[in-house]
């Protein structure tokens, strides 16, 4: 195991760990971030998700270093079966540079995201989708519906969290009062 990955094993679920640490090392060495990439598909799932938690941050601060695992990210890692890993695929997704078919893609992981028991990878995956449907006006229609649905019939923190994605994208081309207002 690369001597990254080992800042991130041990202890339990609730603790970040070394997680800012690495973080730090991968934005001095951008080369590593493959190994948080590595990290995200091993079988340990503390490393699991420490590695996604390391690779957000690191692209958070410098987008343009995640393009080069996009196919990593989209077929491989947004499949794996740990919250903590979703809602980090979640927030990573809108800062990739996706042709239509991996838009496509994209769309249909995160909506299938929505339909999951935890409510934090709900939120960052409708967060993605509005991100993403900001500027895609036919994605756009499609996403209005979902954060109006969402706005409406979801937990209180999801209809709060949809009301100002509504208020989010309304602004981006003034596409007029929720439905059913």
């Amino acid at each position: 195991m690369h001597p990254l990955l080992e800042k991130l094993r041990g202890g339990d679920s609730r603790s970040m760990g070394l997680v800012n640490e690495v973080a730090r090392q991968v934005l001095r060495a951008p080369a590593l971030l493959g190994e948080l990439f590595r990290g995200m598909l091993s079988s340990d799932p503390i490393i699991r998700m420490r590695a996604a938690d390391a690779a957000q941050k690191v692209t958070a601060e410098r987008p343009e270093l995640l393009q080069r695992y996009k196919k990593r990210l989209l077929y491989e890692i947004a499949s794996i079966d740990q919250q903590e890993v979703r809602w980090h695929v979640a927030q990573m997704i809108p800062r990739l540079e996706l042709t239509p078919q991996e838009r496509a893609l994209a769309v249909k992981i995160l909506i299938t995201y929505l339909a999951l028991k935890s409510k934090i990878v709900r939120t960052f995956a409708l967060q993605a989708l509005a991100s993403l449907a900001a500027n895609d006006p036919a994605l756009r229609r499609k996403v209005l519906a979902i954060v109006r649905d969402v706005a409406k019939n979801g937990s209180p923190a999801m209809q709060a969290r949809g009301r100002k994605l509504l208020a989010q994208l309304r602004g981006v081309v003034g596409t007029g009062p929720p439905q059913g207002k």
